[in-house]
Formats: C-alpha cells, structure tokens, sequence
C-alpha cells in the first residue's frame, strides 16, 4: 500500500517534501504533481528503481523515453553537453516552465539508461512541490507521464484516483492538487535546431 502525501505549492511543508525525497532516496517510485500531468518518478541514481519504473511501463530500460527533472538549469551539464548561446537563453526565458527540452547528451546518459542515447529529456517544471522534493534530495530526478487507459481521457487529474490505480504499483503518491490533463510542450534543441516536435501545455517563447 502506498505512502499518500498532501502538499499545497503555496504553502510547501518542507517536514513533508523531506519525507518525499527521503522516499525516492530509499529507491522509492513515487507520483509526482507536475505544471502539465502526474507522473511516474524514481532517483536518478537508482538503479533498481529505474529498472522497477521501466516495467511499470511495460518496457525495458534502454527502450525507455523517461526525462530528467531538475530544480534548476544550474545541472544541466551533469547530463548534457555544452549548449550554445541561442538555446541557453531559450531555456532561461521558458524554464520552469511545462516544457521538455530535448538536448544532446553526454556520457553520463549511457550509465543511466544502459543505453548509448544522444539526446535527453530535461525538465524544470514551474511546480513548487516537485522542484522542492528534487532540490531535498539533492540530485535530479527521472519521470515518466501517467497516462489513462480511456480513449477520451488520455491523461488521469485526480491525485485521489490515481492513488487508488496505483495504490499496489508504487510506494508514494504526492498529491499536489488536480493536475492538468494536456502533456508538456516537447522542444528539440539538437543539431543546432529549435524545433517543437509536440505542442502542449507550454506556449514557447521564442
């Protein structure tokens, strides 16, 4: 049965987003409230857990197009090589944002998805509750969108619901309020290109 935790983004109690990253430390999956959709989560540097959050997927890792969420772009060259002048100021005037830019990777992205992939996912989410719980762990962290089974409904809102979907999957549900049910705005950034290659939420500012 999974752990429920209620935070409010305009008055965060960091008793509670510690209690959360404390999870993810443990090798938790957690859901997590973002500015676009809930979403799947687990410590960048657990191995276990990613493997646990790729079948939850119904993949395996190296097939997984999970992103990394950081709390600020201060990370990015942990994950990412360097970026030039245009998408820097890019990333600046739309992060946080709900937006995942898609970047050239460095070598670090191969040691965590066991797969050589050039490009990554990263996210920094205007969500107060998920950046808090990121910068009390300390590090990144990787996710993954929840999405519903209906036709209609691609996406799941209602923290309370998904809690009970995924009561036996996970071992912590963040309850940050309803979510949204349209994804983040997919930006590639890669060869020198800016390119949206998914319209959501986000509405880009060039």
């Amino acid at each position: 049965m999974a752990d429920y935790i209620k935070l409010y983004e305009e008055a965060t109690d960091m008793n509670l987003v510690r209690n959360a990253a404390e999870f993810l430390e443990d090798g938790a999956i957690a859901i997590l409230p973002t500015d676009s959709v809930y979403s799947l989560a687990c410590d960048i540097l657990n191995d276990r857990a990613l493997e646990k959050m790729a079948r939850l997927k119904g993949l395996k890792l190296r097939e997984a197009e999970f992103s990394i969420v950081c709390d600020n772009l201060s990370l990015l060259s942990d994950y990412c090589k360097p970026l030039n002048n245009t998408v820097f100021k890019l990333l600046k005037r739309n992060l946080p944002g709900p937006f995942t830019f898609i970047l050239e990777a460095n070598s670090n992205i191969p040691k965590i998805f066991k797969k050589n992939r050039k490009t990554v996912g990263i996210r920094v989410p205007a969500n107060s509750i998920t950046r808090s719980v990121v910068a009390a762990l300390g590090r990144p962290i990787i996710v993954t969108s929840i999405k519903d089974e209906d036709e209609i409904v691609e996406y799941m809102t209602d923290p309370e619901l998904i809690a009970e979907k995924y009561d036996a999957l996970v071992d912590v549900v963040v309850d940050g309020g309803f979510g949204h049910n349209e994804p983040s705005t997919v930006v590639d950034c890669t060869n020198g290109n800016i390119e949206i290659i998914r319209q959501g939420i986000g509405e880009l500012l060039m």
